[in-house]
């Protein structure tokens, strides 16, 4: 399949996940977690194969070409599927090309400076693929939620208004057109997950040895907030997806329709950079034909 066909293949498939900027997002309401477009899963399993390979493709030519970077934001609540997503999405890409950077409770250090600056410290280089396991996105979604973390940023008091969430959304919004505006694009995909998935994900954390490891008693603590991070993730939404930087609501309650969802996204930014391997120049090309000379009469 040519370039062209496949853009607009995946074009077509994304585009009920696009959040459309401007737009008010009500979370429970506009998108369902269980949605799967008609798809069987052996047809999406096939179909994330293809989209893995095609992924490999792309990477490799927008790190040869050594213009654009691309920051990929990954955000869900506890148990959305964010490794997984990671592990198959990426299984095909070159290591070298792609680094991956997850954000935990903020260091003394990091809280020494502004809240964006831990998060600048991991920006992908042209020529790569960054993506952050939970994101700057945090910053008005579990400080909002438990505004004690706010306290502990170290803020002066009049930066701690009523309209601290709006002027952050605001902040952010910048932040990303800057990047935008200098070869780094950056695309957001949210793994929407049902509250009961998320229940029985739990479950199986608890029944299973080989997943007890991932389950915290934290977690089923912060499923107490649930209705608190629906309305932080909805407002979230309607206040930063841009035209520069869109947000995608992949439906995640089923793990292979949400990897498809998360590799077509990507795939999608990658062909609107459409990277191209270099060419050489009359003179780079004369130095490339001398050597070839050179090996030839080297051969035994």
């Amino acid at each position: 399949m040519s370039d062209g066909r496949a853009a607009k293949r995946v074009a077509n498939f994304i585009k009920p996940l696009r959040v459309e900027p401007g737009s008010e997002v009500d979370l429970t309401e506009d998108f369902d977690p269980r949605y799967k477009a008609g798809m069987k899963k052996s047809e999406g399993l096939e179909l994330l194969g293809t989209g893995v390979s095609l992924l490999a493709d792309l990477q490799a030519r927008l790190a040869a070409q050594d213009t654009y970077g691309v920051l990929f934001c990954l955000q869900a609540i506890d148990a959305g599927g964010k490794d997984g997503t990671i592990r198959h999405v990426m299984s095909g890409v070159n290591p070298q090309g792609v680094r991956v950077s997850s954000f935990k409770v903020p260091s003394a250090e990091e809280l020494d400076h502004d809240y964006l600056w831990r998060y600048a410290q991991r920006l992908p280089s042209r020529g790569e693929i960054g993506i952050f396991n939970r994101s700057h996105y945090e910053e008005v979604l579990v400080v909002r939620v438990h505004p004690e973390n706010l306290d502990r940023q170290k803020l002066p008091e009049e930066a701690k208004g009523p309209d601290v969430w709006h002027r952050r959304y605001r902040e952010i919004n910048d932040w990303e057109r800057y990047l935008t505006d200098n070869g780094i694009k950056v695309v957001k995909v949210f793994l929407n997950l049902s509250k009961e998935e998320q229940r029985l994900r739990f479950l199986k954390r608890i029944d299973r040895p080989e997943k007890n490891w991932k389950f915290s008693a934290a977690d089923v603590h912060e499923r107490e907030y649930w209705d608190d991070y629906q309305e932080a993730f909805s407002e979230m939404l309607s206040a930063t997806s841009t035209p520069w930087a869109p947000w995608y609501v992949v439906p995640a309650d089923r793990k292979w329709f949400a990897r498809i969802c998360a590799a077509g996204v990507l795939a999608h930014t990658l062909f609107g950079i459409d990277p191209q391997y270099p060419t050489l120049d009359g003179k780079a090309r004369k130095e490339l034909l001398a050597a070839r000379r050179g090996l030839e009469a080297d051969a035994p």
